[in-house]
């Protein structure tokens, strides 16, 4: 309900999602169902209040029951992590961290207080498909070259297509596709699992 970090793409599916009723109950049923024929990971990426009107230790009791691997919470301050880290701890579930350009002599720390994977967000400003990316990725991902860090890193935020993937992955061991995914969504509706399917071969065919 409050996508503060997200551009027009993720915002309009927010609202097409409120206005069909969609609650965090439907989307733990989903998983549930997910989980009937899919053994990856899984991760839920949302805001801090959905999770604290929730109730936090009630949606971290309920991401191991439905087996999600992690949560990403872009608005929450690595410094308030404990306002979730012990619930996600209790429960077994991945509190992903995030780092940005702006986050220069933190990177490091807050690499080595990571697991399942460190979030790098590639540029300042809202999610949705760049052009081009001004960030100096050599200079920003310089720390994790620390042998104490073994926490893959991987860059989201930007990134549509396989020379920018193929762009990204050079700097680290993953990319993280989230606005291209949900124009296709949007653009095909039921029919779009198969065209996403041909997005991300794209985008793996350079990396």
């Amino acid at each position: 309900s409050d996508p503060i970090a997200e551009g027009p793409t993720i915002q309009m599916a927010s609202l097409r999602a409120l206005k069909n009723g969609v609650t965090l109950d439907m989307i733990f049923n989903s998983v549930k169902n997910i989980r009937k024929i899919c053994d990856k990971p899984l991760l839920l990426m949302m805001y801090i209040n959905t999770i604290f009107r929730y109730g936090t230790e009630k949606f971290f009791k309920l991401c191991s029951e439905c087996e999600i691997d992690g949560v990403i919470v872009p608005d929450l301050p690595f410094e308030e992590r404990d306002e979730i880290l012990p619930y996600a701890d209790k429960y077994g579930v991945y509190s992903i961290n995030l780092v940005a350009p702006t986050s220069h002599e933190r990177v490091k720390m807050i690499a080595k207080e990571s697991k399942g994977f460190l979030y790098v967000v590639s540029s300042l400003g809202v999610t949705g498909k760049r052009s081009e990316f001004t960030t100096d990725f050599a200079q920003l991902l310089s720390p994790l070259n620390d042998p104490e860090i073994t926490c893959p890193a991987c860059i989201g935020f930007g990134i549509s297509n396989p020379q920018q993937a193929a762009q990204m992955s050079s700097y680290c061991d993953g990319v993280i596709v989230g606005s291209a995914v949900v124009d296709v969504v949007a653009q095909y509706g039921k029919d779009a699992p198969e065209k996403i399917g041909e997005l991300v071969q794209s985008l793996k065919s350079q990396m």
